[in-house]
């Protein structure tokens, strides 16, 4: 009988390797893949014991699950409860008596990735209308100087300079400022109704946005294959592609191209629109030739979200955006360098601290868009398991992750009911580059982390998502 037992629980055990060899086996031998690189790698989540890999060691660009590095990093680094802060206050000397100010308007920067943004409503609640409302309080009623917005506190490269030039004028390239607002992004709306060979602009908001675009777009179908171009700091761009016919008002979005002016003439504007007379014209620090050395007398100030509730945004949403912005903000914390390459360093250091080896992994941004990013699938994993195990920050680490089939960029996907309530994965894509990377728990109850890159596949993007689907079922079933 003990015979009869131990040959049956062989043969069970070699029919369930057999079946995931064969899983993964199937998803290799798929044409899509005849021409690609792929890396990839599942643990056990609590142990770390591998469950499968093929070329995990190999480095491949990742795409937005980079986004898992900068995350973890962030949450470590900073801490759950970390806020940005902005503020408002004024120079020189106010006449109570007849309400002038004999000084600037000041705005202070802060680093906030999200002032003013739609996915944060109630954290700001028109911060700009409270802003003036103070500045009436103060009794100010004439200005003899300017409103000038104080960007320093990042460097002047809000873009990395590795990023494609196709992507920098788009609202996904928006770039990282020391003062960002609304996203750093504007909408362009656009009629293709009357004349779909000469798409129109109507408008553009917010409409204090100062840059022209010399439009080079036609109608055509359904599907939206416009893009901007245009330059950090510049008042120019074009648009070119194809956008949807028939369209009374197509909205295509792009970044914001000086997001500290935009800010100094909206509350330029707001307080001349209030009866208050400002002498000089609205201002950067960027563009004087020396940040001026005043006594600032504070008159407001707004801090962000918790960066607990900015990562879930994030990681849910795949934010470009915020991901620089802790990139930079890590730099200046840690090394009091606000710019890209000192927040990689810092981002680096902790993965060496944790015991991630950097060795092969290249970083060139926060987000993932650079084209010149590359990390390997064990790696990623072992950070996921290093959150998982060693990280007091998990809990928001997973939370912060789509689940599947309902939420942020996978909710279009993994909709199998082997996934529901039990796969969260941060998901990574560009031009011939498929990624995700995560949690999830198999029938027999083990949880595991996965990360699966896939670079240069051939096909439809959607063809090779189901694979990856049918091979990660395959791991559920029998692991």
């Amino acid at each position: 009988m003990k015979r009869f037992l131990v040959v049956v629980a062989t043969l069970l055990f070699s029919a369930a390797t057999f079946s995931q060899n064969s899983s993964l086996e199937k998803f290799l031998a798929d044409s899509v893949l005849n021409h690609a690189s792929v890396s990839l790698y599942i643990a056990d989540a609590v142990t770390g014991e591998p469950v499968a890999e093929y070329n995990s060691t190999k480095s491949l660009n990742p795409g937005s699950v980079l986004k898992l590095v900068t995350t973890a990093a962030a949450l470590e680094i900073l801490g759950p409860e970390y806020t940005f802060k902005t503020r408002i206050a004024y120079t020189g000397t106010l006449n109570k008596r007849n309400g002038k100010l004999t000084g600037d308007i000041i705005i202070t920067g802060g680093g906030d990735p999200c002032l003013g943004s739609n996915n944060f409503p109630d954290n700001y609640n028109d911060f700009i209308t409270k802003w003036i409302g103070e500045i009436k309080r103060l009794g100010i009623k004439k200005i003899e100087g300017r409103v000038i917005t104080d960007d320093s506190y990042y460097d002047y490269q809000p873009v990395p300079g590795k990023w494609l030039w196709e992507d920098a004028g788009n609202y996904y390239g928006a770039g990282a400022y020391g003062l960002s607002v609304f996203d750093n992004t504007c909408e362009i709306h656009i009629n293709t109704a009357i004349d779909s060979l000469k798409p129109l602009i109507i408008r553009i908001v917010p409409e204090e946005t100062r840059i022209i675009f010399h439009n080079h777009l036609t109608g055509s179908g359904s599907v939206d294959k416009g893009y901007v171009y245009s330059a950090p700091y510049s008042n120019t761009g074009w648009i070119e592609g194809t956008v949807p016919v028939n369209r009374e008002d197509f909205i295509l979005k792009a970044s914001i191209t000086d997001p500290p002016m935009l800010l100094a003439n909206i509350i330029n504007q707001r307080l001349e629109k209030e009866g208050i007379k400002i002498s000089g014209e609205p201002g950067t620090f960027r563009l004087e030739e020396q940040k001026p050395n005043e006594e600032l007398f504070a008159i407001a100030e707004i801090s962000s979200p918790p960066l607990s509730y900015i990562i879930e945004v994030l990681n849910h949403e795949s934010v470009n955006l915020y991901a620089e912005h802790l990139v930079k903000e890590m730099g200046k914390k840690m090394r009091n360098s606000g710019t890209t390459d000192a927040g990689i360093e810092v981002i680096m250091e902790f993965l060496n601290k944790s015991m991630i080896s950097t060795t092969g992994m290249f970083i060139d941004d926060g987000s993932g868009l650079s084209p010149l990013n590359s990390i390997n699938a064990r790696e990623h994993v072992n950070l996921l398991i290093y959150m998982k195990s060693r990280s007091n920050n998990f809990d928001i680490y997973f939370n912060s992750l789509p689940e599947a089939g309902k939420e942020g960029t996978l909710k279009n996907y993994f909709k199998d009911p082997l996934f529901e309530s039990n796969l969260k994965a941060k998901s990574g894509s560009m031009t011939r580059v498929r990624s995700y990377a995560g949690y999830f728990k198999t029938l027999s109850g083990r949880n595991l982390a996965f990360s699966i890159i896939v670079n240069n596949y051939t096909g439809s993007s959607k063809y090779l998502i189901n694979n990856i689907e049918e091979f990660l079922k395959g791991i559920i079933i029998n692991k």
